[in-house]
């Protein structure tokens, strides 16, 4: 269906949606019934054009609130369940915000805002028309400092997905392991409902095997998560039993390890891993199950994607890129020419560039710098090794070492730790310089991922 010149996701939902839901682990809400049904509660109406705060502990009722609100709220704030409470105040004034929605009502200020309640849909009265086009405002991670607020609109969001048609994926079932008010989960549930499809949303906590259960009986054919998502998955043992049609990987440097694991676990499915941020948008998909992207990405225009590479970061210019950093102290979100600077650093290896690392995520060892996922990759292509971890450790002689906290995958031997050991670091020190190459290895059980669903990073 072709949206009009000021369009809402309300649109999307036709007659041609029969079938189609949105699940969580307890209800599902047929897309159909969604246009003509409410899921907000009490003083609704009053919330045409205003700043709205969507602050749902559920991510169901979160998207049937987003439906709702697009096309009457002036903006609206996508509230992620991890975000820091000390930080609420300032990203309220930041996004001029005067309205609540959320299941929650009493512990919001109604003196101060306006509360609205969010449940699931009954039957409205008169159902919404399309007043606005409304701006989509979320947050970065905000993992080195408060986060920040990015504006996008609607048909920037939704430009990739519309410039690839709904075609390409045909009756599909989507799941993600992301958090939809993030924008990796963002884009999954825009995919469902902009594509005619169907989700499955996971829960807080929820077991991966749990969640692949609930996978399987919703009849998911098409999925999305972090690198570190899918390794954990892999380490489950919960693949064995789900065979999707599409798996795609973004969030994290996706390396040929976790790209072949997922294509012997999958050996079906079309296997693709997308470069993506919430400030930036979608820059591209990568189907052909190589890490990196072709080196004639950059320096054209691809669908409205430009690509440069300064000094090793990736920059970006796109209508699907966001259009300001929100508040009265923002700093520009790109430069004179319009480009976003990802800070994503990448080499030319070839006829193919590759990601090393974030600019502000490097070890620095005597004053040289080592990126921890380039020392990953080479440690996560041992056929023992699941996911891994480097880090620094303070040393007083380098300032740092890099010690590597290595998950290895089921079945490996543990009498033969210290022969993986060895091999791991031949091959560390036959593919990176000296002083990348880890000083300590450390075999562990588990290692840690934030609620955005990347590898936590923590120096110790």
């Amino acid at each position: 269906m072709s949206p009009p010149e000021t369009f809402a996701l309300r649109e999307y939902l036709g007659p041609e949606l029969k079938g189609r839901t949105i699940s969580d682990a307890r209800h599902s809400v047929s897309l159909t019934d969604i246009r003509g049904h409410s899921c907000l509660i009490g003083r609704s109406r009053e919330l045409s054009g205003r700043s709205v705060l969507l602050a749902a502990s559920g991510q169901l009722q979160s998207a049937l609130a987003m439906i709702e609100l697009d096309g009457v709220a002036r903006r609206m704030l996508l509230c992620p369940p991890d975000l820091d409470p000390d930080h609420i105040q300032a990203l309220l004034a930041d996004a001029e915000i005067d309205a609540i929605v959320t299941d929650r009502p009493d512990r919001c200020d109604a003196g101060k805002y306006l509360v609205v309640g969010v449940g699931l849909p009954d039957p409205a009265v008169v159902p919404w028309k399309t007043e606005r086009a409304t701006e989509w405002l979320m947050l970065t991670s905000g993992t080195s400092g408060p986060p920040k607020i990015v504006g996008h609109t609607l048909d920037g969001l939704a430009g990739a997905i519309i410039a690839e048609g709904a075609a390409r994926h045909p009756n599909a079932a989507w799941a993600t392991f992301y958090d939809i008010r993030r924008y990796g989960g963002l884009q999954i549930l825009l995919r469902a409902v902009i594509g005619g499809g169907s989700m499955v949303l996971s829960e807080p906590g929820e077991a991966i095997a749990d969640y692949v259960a609930r996978l399987r009986a919703g009849g998911v054919t098409h999925i999305s998560g972090t690198p570190s998502h899918w390794r954990k998955l892999l380490m489950s043992g919960a693949a064995a039993n789900f065979s999707p049609r599409y798996v795609r990987l973004s969030g994290e440097i996706a390396d040929q390890a976790v790209l072949d694991g997922l294509a012997r676990a999958f050996p079906h499915a079309s296997i693709g891993h997308a470069y993506a941020s919430t400030e930036a948008g979608v820059g591209f998909a990568v189907d052909d199950g190589r890490e990196g992207f072709p080196a004639d990405f950059v320096g054209r225009n691809r669908d409205g994607v430009e690509m440069k590479v300064v000094d090793g970061s990736l920059r970006i210019r796109s209508h699907r890129a966001a259009h300001a950093y929100i508040g009265a102290d923002a700093p520009p979100l790109a430069d004179a020419e319009g480009f976003v600077d990802t800070g994503d650093m990448i080499e030319l290896r070839g006829d193919r560039y590759h990601f090393v690392g974030r600019r502000g995520g490097i070890i620095n060892i005597g004053g040289l710098k080592v990126h921890p996922e380039e020392v990953e990759a080479v440690i996560n292509g041992h056929e023992s090794v699941r996911m891994s971890r480097a880090r620094s450790r303070k040393s007083p002689i380098t300032g740092a070492i890099v010690v590597a906290d290595i998950v290895l995958a089921d079945g490996a031997d543990a009498g033969r730790q210290e022969t993986i050991r060895t091999e791991i670091l031949g091959r560390c020190k036959d593919s990176l310089a000296a002083y990348k190459v880890p000083a300590v290895i450390r075999f562990v059980e588990r290692l840690d991922v934030t609620t955005a669903g990347k590898l936590a990073r923590a120096d110790a």
